[in-house]
């Protein structure tokens, strides 16, 4: 009579959260399964910042390319070019970068195997995870397969089927962006309007009526995407408007993707037993911005420490400790940056004087450093009082646009 090996955890979802969960707990010397749906590639410009590529060692030849300015356009077609002083931003293609941080998951100890998430079961202390393997063929449901876990980490992405399963409270109920981009070949002819360089963000109606478009070089291929929260907005019309309107229309497609983006984290991400989530699934997309990537790494980092935790004490308490980490760190740039898209974001005329605020050096200035260092810049009290007094007046109709 055999006994069934129980996995110290399964990490379900191969994306920057959950090869990161996976990583950090094989090199805690505990016995991990990733479990990857292989294929799903999220729809991402593919920003990472400094305090990224530091914290989580990415080697640089996975940039693809580097950005050294942002542009900003209004509804009203006004431009603000803001440089990036003293260094640059990241761009990674995600169906690389994804695959290189399950790889090295692997490398750390963990045991890979490419499988989509069905349902889970408790079993005592112990978690029955259900799931099925890839078909080899078109319309093979494949098999049905399970494995013995003490723990479990959700990181299949937003409405988290993981978090469901397992009763996490609200975690189908976060309010939503639906993202879609379109991976393009760089043209060797490329129109005047792209720099390769240069990251373009555009808050103009037609590109996307409450959230913003973007243009993002990654150098042999460009990410064109947008962003609503409208269900009743065409996300590929607007992209294919977007890319007619600079000159990219007749560029080959190499693949395009679509997907749920939560904008606020979620109350809680663990149930109380065995089950925590991580990355979209527990919430961590930055307002305002849609950025996702670092948070969701440094959410998959403390989730596979907490479980180490909670696997070495056998105190489901500490499956807490993923998400009171991560909100001590940042909560004050997530209430920030909600207040800015619910203010900011909600008219065209609200959009036209937030680009016109971002002509301001100290808002230029302030603001890289705190994406480039993720943390709210709190030196320069005069700068931030300066700024205030202007966003009111913005805010209030006081100042020209």
């Amino acid at each position: 009579m055999t006994t069934e090996f129980i996995y110290d955890a399964v990490v379900v979802g191969g994306g920057p959260a959950g090869a990161t969960a996976a990583q950090t707990l094989a090199q805690k010397g505990k016995h991990v399964l990733l479990l990857d749906k292989r294929g799903r590639i999220k729809p991402c410009g593919g920003a990472i910042p400094p305090r990224l590529i530091k914290d989580f060692q990415i080697p640089d030849e996975l940039l693809v390319a580097k950005a050294k300015s942002a542009r900003m356009v209004s509804p009203l077609g006004k431009a603000v070019d803001i440089p990036i002083e003293n260094g640059f931003v990241g761009m990674v293609d995600r169906a690389q970068f994804d695959e290189w941080l399950r790889k090295r998951a692997v490398a750390s100890g963990a045991v890979r195997e490419d499988g989509l998430f069905e349902t889970l079961q408790r079993e005592g202390v112990n978690v029955r995870i259900y799931y099925r393997t890839r078909g080899a063929l078109d319309g093979d449901h494949g098999t049905l397969k399970s494995v013995l876990a003490k723990a479990v980490v959700g990181a299949d992405g937003a409405k988290s089927q993981v978090g469901r399963s397992a009763g996490v409270k609200g975690c189908a109920e976060a309010n939503y962006v639906f993202a879609y981009h379109e991976i393009i070949k760089t043209p060797a002819d490329k129109p005047s309007s792209f720099d390769g360089t240069r990251c373009d963000v555009l808050y103009q109606k037609p590109v996307s009526p409450d959230f913003y478009g973007w243009v993002f070089p990654h150098g042999d291929t460009i990410s064109v995407g947008t962003g609503s929260a409208d269900k009743g907005f065409s996300l590929r019309n607007a992209v294919a408007k977007l890319r007619a309107d600079i000159g990219l229309d007749g560029a080959e497609l190499i693949r395009h993707e679509g997907a749920p983006l939560p904008m606020k984290p979620l109350k809680k991400w663990d149930d109380g037993q065995q089950v925590v989530l991580a990355g979209d699934a527990a919430g961590v997309v930055a307002p305002a911005s849609g950025e996702g990537i670092y948070y969701a790494m440094l959410g998959g980092q403390l989730a596979g420490e907490a479980v180490a935790e909670f696997v070495e004490t056998k105190d489901p308490a500490k499956l807490q400790l993923a998400r009171k980490r991560f909100m001590k760190e940042h909560r004050m740039t997530f209430l920030v940056l909600g207040v800015m898209q619910y203010f900011w974001y909600s008219t065209d005329k609200r959009r036209e004087s937030f680009v016109k605020m971002c002509e301001d050096k100290d808002v230029q200035k302030l603001t890289f450093e705190s994406y480039m260092n993720k943390k709210l810049v709190r030196k320069k009290p005069m700068a931030h009082l300066k700024i205030f007094i202007k966003d009111m007046g913005h805010l209030l109709g006081l100042a020209k646009v």
